[in-house]
C-alpha cells in the first residue's frame, strides 16, 4: 500500500536540511587542499625539518579542530552570535592589540601577526574578519547610521595596518563594504568611502618600502630577477611549464625551493603547473560554486543578521580568492594573502571552517522558516 505524504510530513522534510551543497564543496575544497598542501610543502619541509609530511601532518590537526568548531557552530542558533557580536568584537580588538605587544606577539619576517601561547600560535587576524562581519551585521540588523559601520572598520584596519599587514587589511575592507552595501547605505556614501579607501591604500604603499617595491616590481616585471622580481618570475616559470594540461600531480619543479611560499601564498602556482589550465580553471570554478551558494544562503536568510553576516563571509572568502589567483595569475601586485582552505595555516583553516558552520546553520533556520 502506498503511503500518503502529508503536509505535515512534507514540511517535516523541509525543517530538517541545511544547504548540503555548500557542505560538500567545502569537504571537497578541504581534501583537495590537503593533497595539494602535501605535495608542494614537501621540498620545504624536508630542508627545514627532515619530515616531507611536517607541515600536512600540522595542517591535518588543525583541520580537525577547525570540523568539530564547524559541526558545532552549524548545530548552534547562529542568532546566538547577534548577541555575543559586542564580545566577541572587542576580544578580537584586544588580540590584534596583544599581537603587538613585545613577549606576546611573534615577529616574523619583519611583521608581527602571531601570539604564541603554551607553544602554540595562531593569527589573531583570521578570526578578526569573522568578528568583525558579525558585529557589522549587527549593526546593519539593527538599522544604525553609517558612522556605526565606518568607526569599527578604521580601528580594525588601523591596527592591522601596525603589524603590517596589507593583504588582510584590504579583505576587511571587503569584508565591511559588502555589507554596507548589502544593508541599504546610500550610494554617494559608499562612493566616497571607495574613494577615500583607495587614496589611502595609495598612500600606505608608497610610503612604505617594501610595498613600494612590490608594486613596482610588479609594474616592470623583468627589472631584478633574481631580486626583487624573483618571486613573479617563479610565478611565471611555473605558469608556463604547467601550459594547458600540467606537468602531473607530483611533478612539479617550482616547488622545489624555487618558488617562495609554495605551500602558503603561492600554492595556487604549484597547482596551476601540475594540473595546467584545464585543472586550475576547474579548481576556480569550484570556488564560484562555493560563492554562488553563500549568496543563496544569505538570499534566503530568515533576518537582517543572518542575510549581512553571510554577504560579509561570501565578501571574506570572495575578495581573498581573487587576490590570491589573481596575484598568482599576475594581475596585481602580490599581496601574501593565502588561498581559502587551501593554503597551509591553522588559524586560516580554522576560522574559514567556523564560518562555514555558521553559514549551515543560516540555511537551516532558512529552511526551518519555510
Amino acid at each position: 500500500m502506498f503511503k500518503i505524504r502529508t503536509k505535515k510530513s512534507v514540511k517535516r522534510k523541509k525543517t530538517s536540511g541545511f544547504d548540503k551543497n555548500l557542505l560538500v564543496i567545502t569537504l571537497i575544497l578541504v581534501i583537495v587542499g590537503i593533497i595539494f598542501m602535501a605535495d608542494a610543502s614537501a621540498p620545504k619541509a624536508i630542508k627545514d625539518f627532515g619530515d616531507k609530511y611536517y607541515f600536512v601532518r600540522q595542517q591535518l590537526l588543525w583541520l580537525g579542530v577547525g570540523l568539530v568548531l564547524m559541526v558545532f557552530t552549524s548545530v548552534i542558533n547562529y542568532k546566538i552570535w547577534e548577541k555575543w557580536a559586542v564580545i566577541i568584537f572587542f576580544f578580537s580588538l584586544f588580540s590584534l592589540v596583544a599581537v603587538l605587544i613585545p613577549g606576546i606577539g611573534v615577529s616574523l619576517l619583519g611583521a608581527r601577526r602571531w601570539i604564541n601561547i603554551f607553544g602554540v600560535s595562531f593569527q589573531p587576524s583570521e578570526f578578526a574578519k569573522l568578528a568583525l562581519a558579525i558585529y557589522l551585521a549587527k549593526v546593519a540588523a539593527k538599522g544604525k547610521r553609517l558612522s556605526a559601520f565606518f568607526l569599527p572598520l578604521i580601528v580594525v584596519s588601523i591596527i592591522t595596518m601596525l603589524q603590517p599587514d596589507l593583504g588582510t587589511t584590504i579583505i576587511i575592507v571587503a569584508i565591511a563594504m559588502i555589507q554596507i552595501f548589502i544593508s541599504g547605505i546610500n550610494l554617494l556614501y559608499m562612493f566616497g568611502a571607495v574613494i577615500f579607501l583607495g587614496i589611502s591604500a595609495m598612500v600606505l604603499i608608497l610610503t612604505s618600502d617594501y610595498r613600494r617595491d612590490r608594486l613596482f616590481t610588479y609594474l616592470e616585471q623583468t627589472t631584478d630577477p633574481l631580486g626583487k622580481g624573483y618571486h613573479i618570475r617563479q610565478i611565471l616559470y611555473a605558469l608556463g611549464s604547467g601550459g594547458f594540461l600540467g606537468v602531473g600531480l607530483g611533478q612539479s619543479m617550482q616547488k622545489h625551493l624555487f618558488l617562495p611560499e609554495t605551500a602558503t601564498d603561492s600554492i595556487f602556482a604549484v597547482i596551476a603547473e601540475e594540473i595546467g589550465f584545464l585543472g586550475a580553471s576547474f579548481f576556480i570554478f569550484l570556488f564560484v560554486f562555493l560563492i554562488f551558494r553563500i549568496i543563496k544562503i544569505s538570499k534566503g536568510a530568515p533576518d537582517v543578521f543572518g542575510k549581512v553576516l553571510a554577504m560579509g563571509i561570501s565578501g571574506w572568502f570572495g575578495a581573498q580568492i581573487i587576490l590570491n589567483v589573481s596575484s598568482m595569475v599576475v594581475l596585481v601586485p602580490l599581496t601574501g594573502i593565502p588561498l581559502p582552505f587551501i593554503s597551509y595555516g591553522g588559524s586560516a583553516i580554522v576560522s574559514n571552517l567556523i564560518a562555514i558552520g555558521v553559514l549551515l546553520n543560516i540555511s537551516k533556520k532558512s529552511h526551518e522558516k519555510d
